[in-house]
């Protein structure tokens, strides 16, 4: 595995093997990496010739009081992961490679990133946005590859490549959970014993979402209402956002006949922990498959 921080080097580096006719596959990641992201490298390899994984903590999602200077890190372990697992390219720029120069230019998908988790971070997805736009101008990718946990981020990537008309098709992979349900996340290392053991109630505020809808419950609010119930049932958790929206375009929903995404985010301590499912209209996908077409061009 080669290990880039240049963007000129490692697009002299892909431009030769393109035009051999090699398909590049991408998998953006802000490091410390997990399971969940090795499922993302194997879904590329197995689609494309090469595989390129990029390591970048961009500090343009990260508002003031966010956890930028603490977000892990360890790139010597990442390194070592994506070798053993067949990855060809390491993109791992610093934030003078990416940000020579302060950024003027920023991609933003308001109507979509302005609300749920963009709500309480303002700015988030903007910075979300801006960077994964730059990636894909760098590796210039056919595939990119998305874990479905950040199901918001993955609805906004889709909308900008659409609208931008990015020559890129998002592929959106299923969330990889722990053995008692916790979807994997580089955040979950932030949490106590005793928090790690609250955090079951996130998937199982999921489940319960899935036997309400099952049994007949179609009214939005009150599943909403009814979900931040449950949640206040673990001491622990301070739910930020239960949303009940809809599953292609994340509007709100006046009754639950198609698919809808249940979305939590909630936070366990000094924590924020975000999960989903989609749910109803002969649908339930227990984070298994993300409505809305990947696009190709």
């Amino acid at each position: 595995m080669r290990v880039f921080s240049s963007i000129d080097e490692l697009r002299h580096t892909l431009d030769a093997l393109k035009r051999q006719g090699r398909t590049v596959g991408l998998v953006p990641t802000m490091g410390y990496l997990h399971a969940g992201h090795m499922e993302l490298g194997a879904r590329a390899r197995a689609e494309n010739d090469i595989v390129v994984v990029s390591i970048f903590v961009n500090p343009l999602q990260f508002g003031p009081a966010e956890d930028l200077s603490r977000y892990p890190r360890d790139l010597e372990r990442d390194a070592a992961m994506l070798k053993q697992a067949g990855v060809n390219f390491l993109f791992s720029p610093g934030v003078e490679d990416m940000y020579p120069q302060p950024m003027l230019t920023v991609v933003d998908v308001p109507d979509l990133g302005h609300e749920l988790e963009g709500a309480v971070r303002p700015g988030h997805f903007a910075g979300v946005a801006t960077v994964v736009n730059k990636l894909f101008n760098i590796v210039q990718p056919q595939t990119a590859y998305f874990g479905e946990k950040d199901y918001q981020q993955v609805v906004i990537i889709k909308r900008m490549v659409d609208d931008l008309a990015v020559p890129v098709r998002v592929i959106s992979v299923p969330t990889v959970r722990d053995a008692d349900g916790l979807a994997l996340s580089s955040r979950n290392v932030y949490l106590s014993e005793a928090e790690r053991r609250a955090a079951v109630i996130v998937p199982q505020t999921l489940d319960e979402a899935e036997r309400l809808v099952a049994g007949g419950l179609t009214d939005p609010a009150e599943l909403e209402a009814k979900l931040t119930a449950f949640l206040s049932r673990e001491p622990l958790a301070k739910p930020e956002v239960v949303a009940v929206r809809d599953a292609s375009t994340l509007q709100p929903v006046a009754s639950i006949k198609e698919p809808v995404v249940v979305a939590l985010f909630v936070r366990l301590g000094s924590t924020r922990l975000l999960d989903n499912r989609v749910v109803g209209g002969n649908r339930v996908s227990g984070g298994r498959g993300l409505p809305g077409k990947g696009v190709t061009r």
